[in-house]
C-alpha cells in the first residue's frame, strides 16, 4: 500500500465517524428532551467520569489518554448541544 491508499482508508473511517457522531448527537437531543421533561440537570459529573474510566479501561494503557481526550470532547459537545436545546 502507498500513502494514498492509507489516506483512502482514513477517509472511509472518517466518514463512518461522522455518521456515528451525527447519530450520537441525535440521541443527545432525545436525552435533552427527557431531561427537560423530568427536570434533570444537563451535567451528570459522576456519569461522565464513570464513562471516561470505562473508556480508558477498554482501550488500554497505550491509547487510554488519547481515547479519554476524544470522549471528553464528545461528552462536552453533547452537553453543549443539550444546553443549547434547553435554553
Amino acid at each position: 500500500m502507498d500513502l494514498q491508499d492509507y489516506r483512502a482508508l482514513i477517509d472511509k473511517v472518517d466518514d463512518e465517524l461522522l455518521r456515528l457522531f451525527k447519530e450520537r448527537m441525535e440521541i443527545s437531543l432525545q436525552i435533552a428532551h427527557y431531561k427537560r421533561e423530568h427536570d434533570l440537570p444537563v451535567l451528570d459529573a459522576a456519569r461522565e467520569e464513570e464513562k471516561l474510566a470505562r473508556i480508558r479501561e477498554k482501550v488500554g494503557e497505550e491509547m487510554g489518554a488519547y481515547a479519554q481526550k476524544l470522549f471528553a470532547m464528545l461528552i462536552e459537545l453533547s452537553r453543549a448541544y443539550q444546553m443549547n436545546i434547553l435554553e
